[in-house]
């Protein structure tokens, strides 16, 4: 058995450490992989798509604290209104952060309502990934012209 000073013990303990680091820093690209395939399914503007994103990738119980929304089928359903007064939005992000279980990321949100009223809006949203499921967000738009 090694002594907490031998050489060998401290060589056993770093090996360790870089393990630890590399399987987090695994995670948190897992995380912003999951953002990045959320962005994508948006773009599609294909609701079956959109549906088997958020079957997939978000908590059965998922809360929104900035818009009030719980569950997985009220954000199917919020999905469904956006895209019904926007059928053009497009979701572009701009900057993407993870950091322990959360992911920031900063998008450019442009579309067309049908009204025919042009949006370009900034936005920032936080969401929370537990076992690769999103279980809670914060967000909104932090520059916005229409």
């Amino acid at each position: 058995m090694c002594a907490p000073g031998d050489p060998h013990t401290q060589k056993l303990n770093l090996k360790k450490d870089r393990i630890d680091n590399e399987r987090f820093t695994m995670s948190l690209e897992k995380n912003k992989a999951i953002i990045r395939k959320m962005v994508e399914a948006f773009n599609k503007k294909d609701l079956a798509v959109i549906d088997e994103f958020v079957d997939e990738f978000m908590a059965l119980d998922f809360v929104d604290h900035s818009s009030q929304v719980q569950g997985r089928e009220n954000v199917k359903q919020g999905y469904t209104m956006v895209l019904k007064d926007f059928p053009d939005l497009h979701r572009t992000i701009e900057d993407i952060i993870a950091e322990g279980d959360k992911v920031w990321f900063l998008e450019k949100v442009t579309g067309t309502a049908s009204s025919g009223k042009k949006m370009d809006a900034t936005s920032l949203t936080i969401l929370r990934i537990v076992n690769g499921k999103a279980v809670e967000g914060w967000g909104g738009y932090i520059q916005k012209t229409a």
